[in-house]
């Protein structure tokens, strides 16, 4: 059952849906149950070619505001996403599934970004440069990068967002954001909200399509798209960059991950536990960043599986508009099967797994399955599982323990457990990803740079960093002066 907030925010978005009707249309369905919540928009190439020169058409006047006067009205946007955290939230779970709690979380967190780059804007600081004649003057300026084209993923359809609008919109750009088919109520709320707080709607375009690769290719092939922004797999994200090369674009990509988490003998095992399980099964495992595989050392093996299985034994499974869910489905019937069949070829190849709960809702669940005694072998060692699924492996030493966390073409995001000062600085440095959580399980935040190496992709998002993959640097040397 949803509040009358929710209601009222479906209502808007189905009038949406409506002024922006194409030739056809596709179902949005509930992940939990199956169920159809609405119908959107199926947009073609020739739309998407429409909403760029709009967006071109628009982005000089949004240029022309000043940082502050973008400023003003991204912080609309955000007092107006948190006015409506409870409606966003459960309009999140419905198409997302992920549990009432976590899903308000994200609303905040994306609202976070907007906050952010809303000030950020305002440093997009120039400089001027020592000049190499005594009648010149150097200068160097920053400014907005043009049209940008966004795609975003279903795992977080709210905060990937605003990750990358706000920066846009903060350097004066414009955007055209495609969403996942499988989450793009999200999209559009957000955009409803935007033109409440003063967005023009050429700025900020939803492109709502089942046909991702055919809208891809309009966005990485388009002279006028200066940027492309995406977040999704590493195959994908290679499509984009290859079909993105004739126009020389910029990229962003956040990609794969294979991310470690290290528990070394003297690390704190409770509180190793506690960030596990957060970094595991946040969201049914379907995070860019989440543990993908668990390297505890020998002494404390035993003691960290016992704890960590008592702890799995906790999570409640169910439809994520319950509040006592904590676990709620994988997003659709295809991610179900790739993470069944990495759990079937681990037991094939005789690792122990482990499942806590053997009743089920009806659906897109996983059991939170915990597998010990993996090997190289096993797909589930090197394969994004994407699912709450937990490949525990025992190393013996230090160096043995980053080895085995390097193996790997993805260098997203790691973790590591110890109270040993001098083995907290030397594994940060050797560890071959862009983001490390030296005793946490979190790490994202507005202020911090998200982003990977390796396959994981390039560029940063959130942080001061962040601003610039939106600005071009200009130079301009000025002469006659003495």
């Amino acid at each position: 059952m949803i509040s009358q907030q929710t209601s009222e925010l479906l209502t808007q978005i189905n009038s949406y849906c409506e002024t922006n009707k194409t030739e056809a249309n596709f179902p949005v369905r509930n992940p939990a149950t199956g169920e159809e919540i609405t119908v959107v928009p199926e947009c073609t190439a020739d739309i998407t070619r429409a909403f760029i020169k709009r967006a071109k058409a628009a982005q000089p006047d949004w240029a022309a505001l000043t940082a502050q006067q973008r400023a003003n009205i991204l912080k609309k946007w955000h007092a107006l996403i948190l006015q409506n955290q409870d409606a966003l939230g459960e309009l999140l779970t419905l198409e997302q599934g992920k549990p009432i709690a976590e899903a308000k979380g994200e609303i905040g967190f994306g609202a976070s970004f907007i906050e952010w780059f809303a000030e950020e804007g305002k440093r997009a600081y120039g400089d001027i440069v020592p000049p190499n004649m005594p009648d010149k003057r150097l200068l160097v300026i920053k400014q907005p990068i043009g049209v940008v084209g966004a795609i975003t993923p279903w795992n977080f359809p709210n905060a990937m967002i605003t990750r990358k609008v706000a920066p846009a919109l903060a350097a004066g750009c414009s955007i055209i954001l495609k969403p996942s088919e499988d989450t793009p109520l999200s999209a559009i709320a957000l955009r409803i909200l935007a033109s409440e707080a003063g967005i023009p709607e050429d700025i900020f375009q939803i492109v709502t399509s089942s046909h991702g690769a055919e809208i891809g290719e309009v966005l990485t092939s388009h002279e006028d798209i200066r940027k492309i922004s995406f977040t999704g797999s590493t195959q994908v994200g290679k499509l984009l960059m290859r079909q993105s090369a004739d126009t020389l674009k910029k990229l962003s990509l956040e990609l794969g991950g294979n991310a470690p988490f290290i528990v070394f003998n003297d690390a704190d095992i409770d509180g190793a536990v506690s960030a596990a399980m957060i970094s595991k099964f946040r969201n049914s495992g379907q995070t860019c960043v989440c543990a993908n595989r668990i390297l505890v050392q020998s002494g404390v093996y035993e003691t960290f599986v016992e704890k960590f299985k008592s702890a799995i034994a906790k999570l409640q499974i169910g439809n994520g508009l319950s509040t006592e869910t904590s676990l709620g489905p994988v997003i659709n019937q295809k991610a179900f099967e790739k993470v069944s069949r990495l759990i079937k070829d681990a037991e094939d190849k005789g690792a122990e797994v482990t499942r806590l709960h053997t009743s089920l809702p009806e659906g897109n669940f996983i059991a939170p399955t915990m597998i010990s005694n993996v090997t190289n072998e096993m797909d589930i060692s090197s394969e994004e599982i994407f699912g709450p699924v937990a490949p525990i492996f025992s190393f013996e030493t230090e160096e043995e323990a980053i080895t085995i966390a390097n193996s790997t073409q993805y260098g997203l995001a790691s973790y590591f457990w110890t109270k040993d000062l001098a083995r907290a600085w030397r594994v940060s440095e050797k560890l071959e990803t862009g983001m490390v959580g030296l005793n946490q399980g979190l790490i994202s935040s507005e202020a911090a740079p998200f982003g990977g190496i390796k396959e994981s992709g390039m560029g940063r998002e959130g942080s001061k960093y962040g601003l610039d993959d939106y600005l071009e640097i200009k130079y301009i040397s000025m002469g006659g002066i003495a």
